[in-house]
């Protein structure tokens, strides 16, 4: 049997808002259980990545990185027949705006949104969402500032934050309306049995401690957690990433409706039994396509 060598890509600091250790801590253990199975593995930084200039022809990378130069080179790599999990093309397509467009064209459950230029100062452009507010979300990338992702009460904070968004050099916005309910995080890892989920605030697992202000006090809606499950795998297939994680509403009717997923998060409340699940995940992944390649070479 020929012997796989991986490639694992930690995720840069920037792209870790209040949770650096919590990636850096599910990425080692899931590289520990890859060499208990057998696996050489190398870690390299994002930017250490970038260095690399040429790669073996049978090539095998376990990734955490979202800087875009990274990303752009993970799919370049794709095509060329590399293995890559998540895919680079799948962390693209967590990008808000991407995410926004393909989670609502393929009937995923998602709130009603707009995507806006942040060069757009049309006052009209609040006047289709009810009170008492709207959030608005940089459109480019994930959340890395807490400004990333603002809820607004008025259509001058609208235009505020798309000026400021603007001054950043973020090109688009997504304005989506304010779901009433209690806020669900949840994770899962595709390809396996392994999916869990919890109430972020009840644990003070949260990016940003402001958003339970604007969502309210947990009322503990009743509702089907099989539905949520589904949901969230099949918002992960439409985005093609195995490893991933994200956050829903559930309203008072019981009603679920994902607001983000993203690849490969922390798993931080359930890092362990995690770490298994994506190093299972991960071993099928490979062996099956060793074998693959080890047939045609018959």
């Amino acid at each position: 049997m020929k012997h796989i060598n991986i490639i694992g890509i930690r995720r840069g600091t920037t792209f870790s808002p209040n949770h650096i250790g919590n990636d850096e801590a599910i990425f080692l253990l899931t590289m520990e259980a890859l060499k208990k199975e057998g696996y050489s593995v190398h870690i390299y930084s994002e930017e250490a990545f970038m260095q690399i200039e040429s790669f073996p022809a049978e090539l095998y990378i376990v990734s955490m990185a979202r800087e875009k130069q990274v990303v752009k080179k993970l799919q370049l790599l794709e095509k060329k027949g590399a293995l890559v999990v998540n895919s680079g093309f799948g962390v693209e397509n967590c990008f808000r705006t991407n995410m926004t467009k393909l989670l609502i064209a393929n009937q995923i459950p998602y709130p009603k949104s707009i995507i806006v230029s942040t060069e757009c100062k049309d006052e009209r452009l609040f006047n289709e969402f009810p009170q008492p507010g709207v959030w608005i979300k940089r459109g480019d990338f994930h959340a890395i500032h807490k400004e990333d992702v603002t809820f607004v009460s008025s259509r001058e904070e609208g235009l505020d934050i798309l000026r400021e968004y603007a001054l950043r050099g973020i090109p688009d916005a997504v304005i989506s309306k304010h779901l009433v309910g209690d806020l669900v995080k949840f994770y899962g890892v595709r390809g396996t049995d392994f999916f869990f989920w919890f109430y972020p605030y009840e644990h003070n697992h949260h990016k940003y401690a402001h958003y339970e202000n604007i969502n309210g006090k947990l009322v503990y809606n009743t509702f089907d957690e099989q539905q949520l499950k589904a949901f969230a795998v099949a918002a992960a297939e439409v985005l093609n990433v195995c490893i991933f994680g994200g956050d829903a509403i559930i309203d008072p009717q019981g009603n679920i409706h994902i607001i983000d997923l993203n690849d490969w998060p922390s798993f931080a409340p359930c890092r362990e039994v995690a770490a298994t699940a994506i190093a299972r995940l991960l071993t099928h992944t490979f062996q099956k396509t060793l074998d693959g390649i080890i047939a045609s070479e018959k």
